[in-house]
């Protein structure tokens, strides 16, 4: 499995004051069955608000409102894509899009979504998640596929990070924004 790596900003034009010294890495690996995220999060102040481990992981609504890793993905040339969204408390969410933020449902071909979460010494975490592409999509396909992350601070003040931000808004479903090409 061939990896691309990444680096995800923060959405400006908040004050610089307000973004968090952080960092969001990590890597994207594709074969034609495939697909594996792995995130790395450095947070060496320790200012973020990351939510407490689920003993038993779910399908969660509304995770994008505290600290999340997201991406997205969309078969080459189709308006419609899927949202995986991963907090750091294990619990976990898939939905569908038929174009640009319509006619969004939860992907009901997903039961579970196993990842892995590690606490790192270095004050951050690390989230990888291997799939099997066939539980939703025709195998071989080529993706373009967007990452991103909401980070919540202790101190209530929330940031977006993606690997382009395009528009006057943080906006991580723009298609401009899913920036990397997986070909099988």
């Amino acid at each position: 499995m061939n990896r691309t790596p990444f680096s995800l900003k923060p959405f400006l034009p908040l004050p610089t004051a307000h973004i968090p010294k952080v960092e969001i890495s990590g890597d994207i690996g594709r074969c034609s069955d495939g697909f594996a995220i792995r995130y790395l999060f450095v947070d060496p102040l320790g200012k973020t608000s990351i939510p407490v481990r689920a003993d038993v992981p779910l399908r969660r609504h509304g995770l994008w409102e505290e600290t999340c890793f997201e991406f997205f993905l969309a078969v080459k040339n189709s308006p419609s894509y899927w949202e995986f969204n991963l907090s750091p408390s294990g619990h976990w969410n898939v939905y569908r899009f038929s174009e640009y933020r319509q006619n969004m449902q939860e992907e009901t071909r997903f039961s579970s979504l196993p990842f892995d979460i590690r606490v790192l010494s270095s004050g951050g975490l690390s989230l990888a998640l291997e799939m099997d592409l066939g539980i939703f999509m025709k195998r071989g396909l080529p993706l373009e596929v967007g990452v991103s992350a909401v980070i919540r601070q202790k101190d209530g003040n929330v940031t977006y990070w993606a690997l382009s931000h395009a528009g006057r808004q943080a906006d991580f479903h723009r298609r401009d924004g899913f920036a990397v090409e997986c070909k099988a």
